[in-house]
């Protein structure tokens, strides 16, 4: 972490200043993403009705993190029964002849549609299925409260295809070569859909990645993008400092695009709000007893070594357990300390807020250095996409097909159950406080994003963990092996902090952010 730049002024303060003062939380928000079981304690602390926390409730070792909100999807049949003529062709092409197909393809759909709801890892909720014989069906699906329509398209004509595409719902169209009964529109989805019976893309919204032939797994992954998506937006930031960027472009551009584009909202508190907070939770015995009893049984694991004062460790659960209340109070699921190295925090907290941070995206919230949206923003998606926590991390000049990242903030739930092996130590720059140094896994295949700094521009890569050093630097380190161009990558890097999560979801980060819009994603790896 470049030190000078947050003293010279580089990284300045920010006040919020949109949807700072609304208490209301939106449908895509927290509550509606985690539910109210998961705003109240489902993420860390229980909450009592004075907003005292009660105990911890979030996952242990072995448990997925939380849920978000489930993915609302309208599956619809759009078929057209042929009637026999003589002397002329009459009969298109397609394998739904007779109401008895009809039925039986129904049928066929719905087991399909239970076992794909059975092999996702993240909720799905399936709306009843729909038949589409004309164009006014074609409208009424397409008006559904759905976050995405799944069109099978077993027969009918463009006109109905392109009034399900015209709705607020993304469309993915599902068709039949060898799966079940022929569909005609495995013969004229590129003609007739995507180039509207020319040579060239003709339709907004849509191309070849939404249609999907026979395979439900690549259904899975497009759904599980859409999922991600629908709980990234909306998301309720806690910025306690308010909002801090670690550059001058994420200061002046983060807060429009977090709000415009993602639907953010930020509740921002002062530090001396914060304190204040704090001190009434030092007061408090049973609260103080709850940390000191999550500091022994965390520094009582067998693959956590102490390596600083415990009471750090204390002062970071005492503090997490504020951070908690008030995102109870605010609907936020996420959080970030806007001044997080400098010395009012530290003091305040008596630690960085690095273990706290950590401590926080293990229980299945978002919370990362600095109050940083050019960082956040990725991180929130990725988290909800992979269903593991990311980790934000410094960037370092690529070299040789190497990439090395480093952070003292760092998660250690990365498949989003198991806890890595952990030393928990001094936070690098102060020397002071508790961080978390993670044993990474060797072998380890990650997705690396590197946001540009003016929030506009995501770069990306699949690479494998081959080494987790310990270098004079923040205190958990990754060297990765790019699996992709790392010379363009190193002659066109934007942005400086990176985030990381455990697995490959490049496919799913980019069918998200093309359904999005408005971010451009510049990716260095196959995806095929």
């Amino acid at each position: 972490m470049d030190v000078e730049s947050s003293r010279n002024g580089t990284s300045r303060s920010g006040d919020c200043d949109f949807g700072c003062h609304g208490r209301g939380v939106s449908r895509r928000g927290f509550l509606g993403g985690l539910g109210a079981v998961a705003a109240v304690g489902g993420l860390g602390v229980a909450v009592s009705s004075q907003g005292q926390a009660a105990g911890p409730a979030s996952a242990g070792p072995g448990e997925p993190l939380p849920k978000g909100r489930a993915l609302r999807v309208q599956p619809a049949l759009m078929y057209h029964l042929e009637q026999r003529q003589e002397r002329t062709s009459w009969r298109s092409y397609g394998g739904l002849c007779t109401e008895q197909d009809v039925t039986a393809e129904i049928g066929r759909i719905k087991d399909e549609l239970t076992k794909l709801t059975g092999d996702a890892e993240f909720p799905l909720e399936m709306l009843p299925l729909t038949r589409i014989h004309n164009e006014e069906e074609a409208k009424t699906v397409a008006a559904t409260d759905a976050d995405v329509i799944v069109l099978y398209a077993a027969s009918g004509w463009t006109n109905l295809v392109n009034a399900v595409a015209a709705g607020a719902a993304p469309m993915i169209m599902f068709i039949r070569h060898q799966s079940g009964p022929f569909y005609l529109w495995y013969e004229i989805a590129h003609w007739r859909f995507l180039r509207q019976n020319g040579d060239t893309p003709a339709v907004t919204g849509a191309d070849t990645e939404d249609i999907v032939v026979d395979d439900y797994g690549q259904m899975l992954w497009r759904l599980r993008a859409l999922y991600g998506l629908a709980n990234a937006k909306g998301t309720k930031m806690l910025a306690i400092g308010g909002l801090v960027a670690y550059s001058e472009p994420a200061q002046t551009n983060g807060p429009a695009v977090a709000k415009e584009l993602w639907g953010y909202e930020i509740e921002s508190i002062t530090e001396a709000q914060f304190a204040q907070r704090l001190e009434k939770a030092r007061a408090d015995t049973s609260l103080v007893r709850r940390a000191e009893q999550q500091a022994a049984a965390l520094l009582a694991t067998p693959n956590v070594t102490l390596k600083t004062k415990r009471r750090f460790v204390v002062n970071s659960y005492l503090a997490l357990a504020v951070c908690e209340q008030l995102m109870a109070e605010t609907g936020a699921s996420n959080f970030g300390f806007g001044r997080c190295m400098g010395r009012e925090v530290i003091e305040m907290l008596d630690t960085p807020p690095c273990l706290v941070l950590s401590l926080a995206n293990d229980a299945g919230y978002t919370a990362y250095c600095h109050t940083d949206l050019s960082h956040t923003l990725p991180g929130v998606l990725m988290r909800w996409i992979a269903d593991r926590p990311t980790f934000v991390c410094n960037s370092h000049f690529p070299h040789d097909g190497l990439f090395t990242v480093a952070h003292c903030a760092a998660p250690r739930r990365m498949n989003g159950r198991d806890y890595e092996p952990a030393s928990i130590m001094t936070h690098y720059e102060s020397d002071y406080g508790a961080a978390c140094r993670v044993e990474y896994a060797k072998g380890q295949t990650v997705t690396v994003v590197i946001p540009n700094l003016r929030c506009t521009k995501w770069q990306s890569f699949r690479g494998t963990i081959v080494e987790s050093p310990a270098f004079p630097a923040c205190r958990s380190q990754m060297e990765i092996a790019i699996d992709g161009d790392w010379r363009r990558l190193v002659t066109e890097m934007e942005g400086f902090h990176t985030q990381i999560v455990y697995g490959d979801y490049l496919r799913e980060i980019g069918y998200a952010l093309k359904r999005l819009g408005g971010i451009e994603w510049q990716c260095y790896s196959s995806t095929a």
